[in-house]
């Protein structure tokens, strides 16, 4: 009856402790895979300023073609 009960103890310890572990990290890291909320809202913000920062830059590009065509050629 004692060695049963050590056999159990050592099958749990060995076997479904870590699979249960193993299945619980697994299932926490789908649920985390994609974006939160606030990532989202970070990375929406970014690409609104990169969106305004190619705008300007094109428009600094405008403003020196006219003033100087050959601005290019000088860099």
């Amino acid at each position: 009856m004692e060695a049963a009960l050590i056999t159990l103890f050592v099958a749990l310890g060995f076997v479904v402790l870590p699979l249960v572990a193993v299945l619980h990290y697994v299932t926490k890291w789908k649920a985390t895979r994609g974006l939160s909320e606030n990532e989202e809202k970070i990375l929406e913000d970014l690409w609104r300023d990169g969106q305004r920062m190619e705008q300007r830059l094109s428009a600094l590009e405008a403003i020196l073609e006219s003033d100087s065509p050959d601005w290019r050629k000088r860099l």
